[in-house]
Parts: structure tokens; sequence; C-alpha cells
């Protein structure tokens, strides 16, 4: 057991370090909870919901910071005693537990941001936004945060570090490499910047991409998915987005138009189809009661083309809404008017051979 201390340690002399370390970091803990206690009662007095999960997150990574420093104090104290390097070591843990504590500040600060925003409300614009930019902005930090904890953690060892010195002088050209290499990447990096920033999607969005109606359920730094309606998921990369174009219902509202087209003959009074669709509506829950038009939009040689066009508070109920109301006006000309449905109209002509 005392091999890992010095040879020139007396074995009476070591429980001095040991009671000690032992000492300091048991009092090191106790602190530890009692800041992040404090904090916590302090913050929910002043601060608004999300607290609970802020410090769930952050006070382990916390406390095992102050640890982790009572450590290397330690360390440095009661190098003499130990028969190992253990500099290097404790570094490598303060790295380890510093990167972890940035990673929980960064989950917690998105934690504590959106506990305003509510995506249940039906106007939920303002929260689809916040939601969109804090999940691709704490992807992007926790890829950086990761990225120069492991660069700091290998530029620590020395034949590591030899080795990057001595290849500085091809790092031009293994950079251009990299660059070409990386392209397609990168630019996948950038478009998911882009589309935080700019904002041509959001969570929950309504849209039409390549032919299929779904909403935004994900947004990664390299690719999108879209809820199909039909519960399929369509994969696509980020820079979709960007360079293609595509429908967005929900770009400016939650709230949608919906269209019905019925097709009449021309001797269908128009009249009382609108007055039918404004008993209709006020029984349709999903109508939002802004919306209630119905109007004469086109016409062929057999048919008359008439478009009601309604509202509602989201996409899903104006789909519900568009199903509900051409039923209901579909019956209605069944029920009340079933000679003006469109029909196919022959003339036979009879002409007598011997006149």
């Amino acid at each position: 057991m005392l091999e890992i201390f010095s040879k020139n340690t007396e074995p009476e002399s070591l429980w001095v370090p040991i009671l000690v370390s032992a000492i300091v970091l048991i009092a090191v803990w106790v602190v530890g909870v009692w800041i992040t206690r404090t904090l916590k009662r302090v913050m929910r007095r002043q601060m608004k919901t999300g607290i609970d999960n802020v410090f769930n997150l952050v006070k382990t990574p916390l406390k095992l910071l102050l640890v982790s420093i009572a450590v290397s104090v330690l360390n440095y104290y009661f190098q003499d005693y130990w028969n190992m390097e253990t500099n290097q070591l404790v570094f490598l843990l303060l790295v380890f537990i510093i990167t972890w504590l940035g990673i929980a500040i960064i989950k917690s600060i998105k934690h504590f941001v959106l506990a305003g925003y509510d995506m249940e409300n039906e106007n939920n614009l303002k929260a689809r936004k916040m939601h969109t930019q804090m999940r691709v902005f704490e992807r992007i930090m926790i890829v950086l945060i990761v990225f120069i904890s492991l660069a700091v953690a290998l530029l620590s060892f020395e034949k590591i570090r030899e080795i990057g010195l001595s290849l500085l002088a091809s790092a031009g050209i293994a950079g251009l490499i990299l660059g070409f290499a990386a392209q397609k990447s990168l630019s996948l990096l950038l478009a998911g910047f882009q589309i935080a920033i700019t904002q041509p999607i959001r969570l929950e969005d309504a849209v039409i991409v390549e032919g299929e109606w779904g909403w935004i359920e994900e947004i990664t730094l390299t690719y999108v998915v879209v809820r199909i309606w039909d519960k399929r998921r369509l994969v696509v990369p980020i820079n979709y987005f960007i360079e293609k174009p595509f429908q967005n219902w929900t770009r400016h509202s939650a709230e949608i138009m919906g269209t019905v087209f019925i097709y009449v003959d021309y001797g269908f009074p128009v009249e009382k189809m609108r007055e039918e669709m404004t008993r209709i509506l006020p029984r349709i829950p999903e109508w939002d009661g802004n919306v209630n038009v119905l109007q004469v939009t086109s016409c062929t040689e057999k048919t008359m083309e008439l478009r009601a066009l309604v509202s509602a508070s989201n996409s899903p109920r104006a789909w519900d809404l568009r199903v509900r109301l051409r039923e209901e006006l579909i019956a209605f000309m069944q029920r009340e008017y079933p000679q003006y449905l469109p029909k196919a109209r022959v003339t036979l002509e009879n002409k007598d051979e011997n006149s």
C-alpha cells in the first residue's frame, strides 16, 4: 500500500498528509453544498421558474470543481510524499470537471431561458422562435467546449506537444487538405448557425417539403427532421432550407386559413350555401371565428367552382376544419339541392331520314 508514497517518507508521518487531505476535501465539499443551496434560495426569490432544473444540472460539477481545486492545492504541498507524478493527472481531472461544468452551464441557461416560453400555447410563435435558437446555440457551444477541452488535454502530454510542434511547418498544407475534406461538413454547420439567426424555419412550423406536408420536429447542426402528418419522418440536410424553396405555413403566426372547393351546376343558388356555411361554422370547434368567406372563383363549360375560405388557430385544426366543412357542405347539397350537383349534358337529336 505504501508503494505509492515516496521511499524517503516515514510511514509514521503519512497520517499527517492523509488527515489534512481528508479534512480539506470534506470541508470543501460541505462548502460547495452550502454555496449551491444558498444560491438556489437567493435566485428562487428573485427569478422566474426553471431554477430547479438549472441547479440540478450545475450543483454536482460545481461541487466537484471546488474539490478538484482543493486536490490540486494539496497535490502542490504534498508532492514530496508521492512516489509518482500526479500533476498531469490532477490537471486532466480539472479539465474534465471544467468541461462538465461548462456543458452543464450551457444546458442550464437553455432550461432557464425556455422556462418562460410554453410550446403548448395556441399562439406559440415566440416560443417556437426561442426554442429553435436555444437548441441550435446549445449544440454549437457544446461542440466548441468539448473541442477546446480535448485540445487542452492532449497538449498537456509532452510527446503529443512535440509532435505538434514538429508538424507546424506542414500545417498549411494539412489545413488545405482538411479544408477541402471538411467543406461539406462546415457548410452544414454554417447553415445551422444561419437558420438559428434568420429562422426560416422553427420548431413545430407547418411546412411542405418535397411535396410532403408536416411539422418541423427537430433541428440539429446538420439535419432537420420533419414529422409528416401520417407519422412518417422526413430527414432533410439543414442546408436544404437555405438553398431550396419550400412552403412555411406558420412563418409569422400559428394561425392559418384553409380552403374548401365545391363544384356545382350553374343553376345552384350560391347565396343559400353562404347562409348554410354561416350556420354550420359556429358548431365546428376548430373554427376560430375570424374568416368566413364563400366565393365563385372559377367556372368551366360544365360547373362553377365555389371556394370556402375559413380560418383556424393552427395547422392541425385547419385540416380538421376543412374536412368537416367539406362534409357538411356536400351533405347540404345532397339534402337540399341534389338537382344542382355537377352533371354532364347530352343532347340527342333524332332526325327523320325521309324528310
